[in-house]
């Protein structure tokens, strides 16, 4: 280990301007290649061309990739390898999106999610449900990206944005996905050769208590278990990949629900690679380090500094591969943003503007470019107010839980419930925020004590200066325990849940209380006028095919469907048909 300080060469720098200068000519493409149809929807939604491999890169790098290059790493480091749960909360929120919100969301072809909220309740709901998600954005954008990064790559992603709309977007990501997996696959080669080969990082790892994967307690209060990460991180990406307008609007851009479908499932490829790919990293991150912790030693000062430091330290002598990470961390930078902006954009004219105003399509394809200006400035904002945040993976995962969780139980008591009318969904969704903004600032004021975190120990063994320490140093000190924070004792401290939980909270709240408040206003007796394009029969799914056909019945509620629905929306299409003609002969 050399802890001598290191720059950046020439052929750094090199590689990283390339990086940009082909983001950049991907949007001077686009707008040359569809200078002369891009309409609003052209422009917003690609007019609805995309296949699915492209869309695919753009959903697994356009959400999580900023957070899963810096934060992944730094988590195994500290808490080990319990997180790889998470994969399996991938695979159980992929089979969800892609088989109930993909089919009702595509077949209304809607252009802004939040169109959804107004028809099944009313336009105070849809309102309602945008302002939270501006919410959930801004707090998402200030907290995932670091103040260098987001100001340059702000500007970048304006401009592809402003010059070739998402399609634009869509091929950026993926041009971006594959720098991100060159990068993570370029620092495991070859801190796998400098370890003398991966059995010497698995030893190194072991020995350090990082390898740990049977952890099935049931307490909610620890932070990080089997159960807490497959259920937390399941229903967190089921809320941002299932209604969340910035991977929506994606999916609206497929030809078909079979390639919106397929773009879903590609993705859970995606983002399972990617995230063993940053555990693996954490591992290596780990075994170079795990005599001389740089972040006790005062080396860097906070965990997402970890993986860049060990890119610096183990490529000082490879000109222009420092440089490659960089690239790989901005491409994380650019995706984030151009998914947020996009998004905004989208839900600003869709949202906002078009039920207000009656004007061209031409006039609002250039309102959505100045919004793009308008939000870009905005991200570069929040790039500087986000400097001085803490560990960078759990900040996101709570914040975005906060609003997560109630957004998507308004969508689900939807979809679900044909009972639920628009009193459920207000006083639900607004006690799913304030249940969840609630345990939030009591978890941030009122910490969980140590023994429910599970940070590991670290070494100093080994770091210049240091003699005779052979033992492990004690945990590292955690920022949030200072003695001026009030801890409150085990055995009472209500707000001790585990940040994975926060999503499930909010969602839960939202559902209980909007069912009931639809009760007590007796939203059964409107349950059969609901439009069935807006309601998920959940039991005519053919893997329920053996259920009596009285309990399926049963289920709609009312809700009428022919027997030909097939699962991705087309029945109840057909019968939307059937009922207007029908009404229109009774006429």
């Amino acid at each position: 280990m050399d802890f001598s300080p290191k720059t950046f060469t020439v052929a750094d720098y090199v590689v990283f301007a390339l990086m940009l200068s082909v983001s950049t000519a991907i949007g001077i493409f686009y707008v040359i290649k569809d200078r002369k149809k891009q309409n609003i929807e052209e422009y917003l939604l690609g007019g609805r061309s995309m296949s699915a491999c492209p869309v695919a890169f753009s959903l697994s790098v356009g959400f999580m990739s900023a957070v899963l290059i810096l934060g992944t790493p730094s988590e195994i480091y500290k808490y080990g390898t319990v997180f790889s749960w998470t994969l399996l909360g991938y695979v159980w929120m992929t089979i969800v999106v892609a088989e109930i919100y993909i089919p009702t969301f595509y077949n209304m072809k809607l252009s802004s999610v939040y169109e959804y909220l107004e028809k099944r309740f009313n336009r105070l709901i849809r309102i309602e449900g945008t302002l939270l998600y501006f919410m959930q954005t801004f707090l998402y954008i200030g907290i995932v990206i670091y103040a260098p990064a987001l100001a340059l790559s702000s500007g970048i992603v304006t401009y592809s944005l402003l010059e070739g709309g998402l399609k634009a977007v869509i091929w950026t990501d993926a041009f971006q996905a594959i720098i991100m997996l060159i990068g993570f696959i370029s620092i495991i080669i070859r801190g796998s050769v400098v370890m003398g080969g991966f059995e010497n990082i698995w030893r190194a790892c072991e020995e350090g208590g990082r390898i740990e994967f049977l952890k099935f307690d049931v307490d909610p209060r620890i932070r990080h278990t089997a159960w807490s990460l497959t259920f937390g991180t399941g229903f967190q990406f089921l809320s941002t990949y299932g209604v969340n307008q910035g991977q929506v609007q994606r999916y609206l851009s497929c030809k078909s629900v079979y390639e919106a479908k397929k773009a879903i499932f590609l993705n859970s490829i995606g983002l399972v690679l990617l995230t063993v790919l940053g555990i693996t990293c954490g591992l290596i991150t780990y075994a170079y380090y795990h005599n001389c912790d740089p972040l006790s030693y005062g080396f860097v000062e906070k965990p997402d500094q970890l993986l860049p430091y060990l890119v610096l330290d183990i490529f000082q002598n490879y000109p222009g591969m420092p440089g490659l990470f960089i690239a790989c961390v901005y491409s994380g930078s650019l995706s984030t943003v151009s998914t947020a902006i996009t998004a905004m954009s989208s839900v600003t004219v869709q949202d906002f503007l078009k039920p207000t105003f009656d004007w061209s399509d031409e006039t609002f394809t250039w309102i959505s470019r100045g919004m793009i200006i308008f939000y870009g400035g905005i991200c570069i904002l929040f790039a500087y107010l986000a400097s001085s945040l803490g560990q960078v993976l759990q900040a996101v995962i709570s914040v975005l839980g906060l609003v997560g969780g109630p957004l998507l139980g308004l969508y689900t008591l939807g979809m679900l419930f044909p009972f639920a009318n628009s009193v459920g969904a207000f006083f639900g969704a607004n006690a799913g925020l304030a249940a969840a903004i609630w345990l939030f600032i009591g978890s941030q004021n009122y910490p969980p004590p140590p023994k429910f975190l599970d940070e590991l120990s670290y070494s100093l063994a080994k770091c210049p200066g240091i003699e005779n320490a052979t033992e492990p140093s004690p945990i590292a000190m955690i920022p949030t325990l200072e003695k001026t924070t009030p801890v409150m004792p085990p055995e009472v401290n209500m707000y001790a849940f585990s940040y994975q939980l926060y999503t499930m909270f909010g969602f839960f709240w939202t559902i209980g209380i909007g069912l009931l408040a639809s009760f007590l206003t007796c939203g059964w007796r409107d349950r059969k006028t609901v439009d069935p394009r807006l309601i998920y029969p959940f039991f005519d799914h053919w893997i329920f095919k053996c259920l009596p056909e009285y309990f399926k019945k049963r289920s709609r509620c009312g809700v009428k469907r022919q027997a030909s629905y097939n699962g991705d929306g087309e029945g109840n299409k057909l019968m939307l048909e059937k009922r207007e003609t029908t009404k229109s002969r009774s006429l």
